[in-house]
């Protein structure tokens, strides 16, 4: 992705027409910009690139976080230390060009914004804006706090998410825009709801708001819940609310009844100032309204958008055959008129990048013609890295006898993920014990955008072992899909919508306890997944239905649409920008669907 020079700003899009802030505390935007570190940021990056493919009217904020999420780097026996990834955006950038002061711990603290630009298929641009607090005449501790994602201590953290939520909403009304839909990704952002009811109080305080000053703030925020997983929901002590946030808001927050068990919560901020609620899978949805049985909590699955995760042989072979996919995801289905050999083919493409990328990083050498499964996430211990390594004995039987196995491991483990970063040790010592002529066993360092795409390109099965049900969603699978590749996986997130048993993948059933779901995964690869892999036909035919049933439906276009259906404007009269933007769909498919007559 060509990033926008700081020198040549290009013009501003009319922000007076943008009906959807977006606000996320990271936002994968190109792998250029090291503003992410996982499978929030990508979902956010992922749906902010089909808002400009659709043509959506949407802003978005974020931190700019200077110093970038960390790069991995692994010693022989797996151990992992962490370096920053320093990026400027004042030479990459342009401006935004506006100045807000926001009130912390009683001082001041100014906050500045950067614009990315994400444009889309047909042109469309979504501003994103990245709040940064290293400006002259801040305290130097204050120009540090937009510097590392999820990093430092409670303080940094709380501090991090007022710049986000209270500055996010003081940026949009110093440069005139007013969304009518305020989307919080995740709870990072629910201070914004203090914001926006300060802003409807016009200067009466905040003690004195009514419940109908509430619903109006309500009626202006929806809010997504990412995770059953408690760290995952940020928490802070009263003491400390008080003291960043002050008096006044600190016992609005309180009056209001945003504490969780005698502490400030930003998950019930944003529950109790929020009229639409929803969790990023079918499963997860059940999961968060038993969390949160006092709230109303929907489903909406989460996608991946797909011209960023199909491989460039999936996409020249697509371009050909069914070109509109760009603009309209449902045209995945039409891969039925593709022969599945030529599916294939692309597929393996893939692997040999895959393959050559890793030779030249690391000197490790694959061979094509040998089953290969994927594990790639973020390391932490309900995601069980090690399952798949349960009985080494059984694992090396399998190998022998189906001709050969290989198993490519990546992810990071958060720098203060004592556990997780045990887990990455545990996979290189059983490596070292288990490789041979048979069993491949390789773990690459520094998980990234750019690796994350080229495994699940270039794998034969993606494999995901969470322990039930913490896995909300997952979206590596989905993009794994896409490229023809099916999923070996435990019945959890979105695989309880996409499995479909021999056809898009397999489920390795529930069990007891670990020793019984490891035993299912051996089952389900000995038996099922190495005899089709040993059956070219019934192997490209599976790939084709990977990319017809589960990338037609597990994409951010169709994400986006449900957003918009069920959450920012659900059952009333389309306004003048939504008319808009529906018939621009409707002209930009036409357009699309003649070039391909050309």
């Amino acid at each position: 992705m060509t990033l926008p020079s700081a020198l040549t700003p290009p013009s501003t899009p009319d922000l007076s027409t943008r009906t959807i802030a977006y606000f996320s505390m990271e936002i994968a935007l190109s792998p250029a910009v090291p503003t992410y570190s996982g499978g929030l940021g990508m979902l956010a990056g992922d749906t902010l690139r089909s808002a400009a493919d659709t043509a959506a009217p949407m802003v978005a904020i974020s931190l700019v976080h200077r110093r970038g999420y960390f790069r991995q780097k692994l010693s022989d026996i797996g151990q992992q230390t962490e370096a920053d990834v320093p990026w400027s955006p004042d030479t990459t950038l342009p401006s935004a060009n506006r100045i807000i002061a926001l009130t912390l711990q009683s001082r001041q603290v100014l906050v500045r914004a950067w614009r990315f630009d994400v444009v889309g298929v047909t042109g469309h641009i979504i501003p994103v804006f990245l709040l940064d607090t290293d400006v002259e005449g801040n305290d130097p501790w204050d120009r540090r706090l937009t510097d590392h994602l999820y990093g430092g201590d409670t303080y940094y953290r709380l501090c991090q998410e007022t710049v986000l939520g209270l500055g996010g909403v003081a940026l949009l009304e110093a440069l005139a825009c007013r969304p009518k839909v305020y989307h919080m990704n995740e709870g990072h952002a629910a201070l914004l709801a203090i914001g926006l009811l300060e802003d409807h109080l016009a200067g009466i305080p905040l003690k004195d708001a009514t419940e109908a000053d509430i619903e109006s703030v309500r009626q202006q925020c929806v809010f997504t819940t990412h995770t059953p997983v408690p760290a995952g929901h940020d928490q802070f002590g009263v003491d400390q609310m008080y003291q960043v946030l002050g008096h006044d808001r600190g016992a609005a927050i309180e009056q209001f009844g945003c504490l969780h068990n005698g502490l400030m919560n930003m998950t019930y901020i944003a529950l109790r100032f929020s009229r639409f609620v929803n969790g990023v899978a079918m499963q997860h949805g059940k999961v968060s309204q038993q969390m949160f049985p006092g709230y109303k909590v929907y489903s909406i699955t989460n996608g991946v958008h797909a011209a960023t995760w199909l491989s460039p042989h999936f996409q020249e072979l697509l371009d050909g055959e069914i070109p509109n996919w760009r603009t309209d995801n449902q045209y995945f289905r039409s891969v039925y008129g593709i022969d599945p050999a030529r599916i294939a083919a692309a597929h393996n493409k893939g692997k040999l990048r895959l393959f050559s990328t890793i030779a030249k990083r690391a000197g490790h050498h694959f061979n094509p013609n040998v089953l290969t499964l994927g594990f790639a996430r973020r390391v932490a211990t309900y995601k069980r890295a090690s399952l798949l390594l349960h009985d080494p004995k059984r694992l090396v039987e399998i190998a022998e006898k189906i001709g050969g196995l290989q198993i490519l491991y990546a992810g990071k483990a958060h720098p203060a993920d004592t556990a997780g970063k045990g887990l990455i040790r545990d996979v290189f010592a059983s490596a070292a014990k288990l490789n041979s002529s048979a069993l491949k066993i390789y773990y690459i360092e520094n998980y990234d955008w750019e690796l994350g795409a080229l495994l699940t390109q270039g794998v034969d099965v993606w494999v995901n072992t969470p322990r039930r049900p913490y896995e909300a969603s997952g979206t590596s699978g989905m993009k794994a899909a896409l490229n023809g590749v099916p999923s070996l996986s435990i019945l959890d997130g979105w695989w309880i919508e996409g499995c479909a048993e021999n056809t898009t993948g397999w489920a390795i059933e529930n069990g007891e306890d670990e020793a019984a779901e490891a035993t299912s995964l051996y089952e389900k690869l000995e038996k099922s997944v190495a005899p089709m892999y040993a059956n070219p036909g019934a192997w490209s035919r599976m790939q084709q239905h990977c990319v017809a049933i589960n990338g037609s439906f597990f994409n951010t276009h169709r994400m986006l649409a449900q957003y918009f259906e069920n959450s920012y404007f659900p059952a009333t009269p389309l306004s003048s920008v939504q008319t808009s933007y529906l018939e621009h769909r409707r002209s930009t498919d036409t357009v699309v669907a003649e070039a391909a007559l050309v």
